[in-house]
């Protein structure tokens, strides 16, 4: 296992980057959003009385990905360069499900951004339906991928 980075002498701490180059760098993270019925019913019939939860839930994850600096305590500033942020509403499975991919070119990795991303979608998408159905559920934050700087790629296995 590797060091912390975020901890000396116990203490927390900001990584200094400022020796590293900036790289391309990219990440995807997925997170599910459990429905129950009355959602899924609510999402079919647009009665959602907000506006298209989905579309909604999209535009607030990209803004989460570009504010992720401000929310994650030690994570640092970064100039995103790319935001891509889907949900793909599966009726027959009752549930939505999240994935974001963000790129920089930076001397860190936007693996927190992906993840911040979906997280504030998935989130989203609670607060458009929970109307309908307060028992939605979100599971599955998770990373999938990530590419750049010196660790590399790394790909979650089946």
């Amino acid at each position: 296992m590797g060091k912390l980075t975020h901890f000396e002498d116990g203490k927390p701490r900001m990584v200094d980057v400022s020796e590293k180059a900036a790289t391309v760098r990219s990440a995807t993270a997925e997170a599910t959003v459990k429905l129950l019925p009355e959602a899924v019913r609510a999402l079919e019939e647009g009665g959602v009385g907000k506006g298209d939860p989905l579309s909604v839930a999209q535009l607030a994850g990209i803004m989460a990905a570009k504010k992720t600096g401000e929310l994650i305590p030690l994570c640092h500033p970064l100039p995103i360069t790319s935001a891509d942020v889907r949900l793909e509403f599966r009726p027959e499975e009752a549930l939505i499900h999240v994935t974001a991919t963000v790129k920089t070119k930076a001397e860190t990795g936007v693996e927190m951004e992906a993840m911040t991303a979906c997280a504030v979608a998935a989130l989203t998408v609670y607060d458009m339906l929970k109307a309908a159905s307060k028992g939605l559920e979100i599971t599955g934050l998770r990373l999938l991928h990530k590419s750049g700087g010196k660790s590399g790629e790394w790909r979650r296995g089946p």
